[in-house]
């Protein structure tokens, strides 16, 4: 199961004036962008502990396979920015044997290493990649909205 984390960020009273005196569909791009690069953040450290875990005997490894991806139907259903950071793999059953596929190759076992199972323990890559780095993604989204909503307020004057 997958540990939803929200938050809020106080304390940006600038941020939120400058918000305010841009149109709505207008202030949705610098968000996007500093989200984006917010997220980079936290996707860098899951890439840095996934290689930690990354089998040196196989050509998979599951820290190429870590990506992220903004999610349009939640943004068009609420209106709110989400960008997800997990491990891009195919769907469906894991195939008869699990063929090593080498580099960038399919890792559909990444959850079992994530969570663990009954006879091998759990070895998590993105979960303390979020908790050890939200304070500076947050920092990093904060710096780059101003920038953002900054540029786009000298554009419209």
């Amino acid at each position: 199961m997958a540990d939803n984390v929200e938050f809020s960020i106080t304390g940006i009273e600038e941020l939120s004036r400058k918000l305010t005196n841009i149109p709505l569909q207008v202030s949705k791009k610098p968000g996007r962008r500093a989200l984006g690069k917010a997220v980079n953040v936290i996707a860098k450290a899951a890439r840095q502990n996934a290689r930690r875990v990354d089998d040196p005997d196989t050509g998979r490894k599951i820290s190429q396979n870590i990506g992220r991806r903004f999610r349009s139907r939640h943004f068009r259903r609420t209106g709110e920015l989400k960008i997800s950071v997990g491990v891009l793999s195919r769907r469906g059953k894991i195939p008869k044997g699990n063929p090593d596929e080498g580099a960038k190759g399919n890792t559909p076992h990444w959850h079992l290493v994530e969570l663990g199972t009954a006879e091998a323990r759990a070895q998590p890559f993105l979960r303390p990649a979020l908790a050890d780095n939200m304070n500076e993604a947050i920092d990093v989204f904060a710096r780059n909205l101003d920038i953002e909503l900054t540029k786009l307020a000298e554009q419209n004057q």
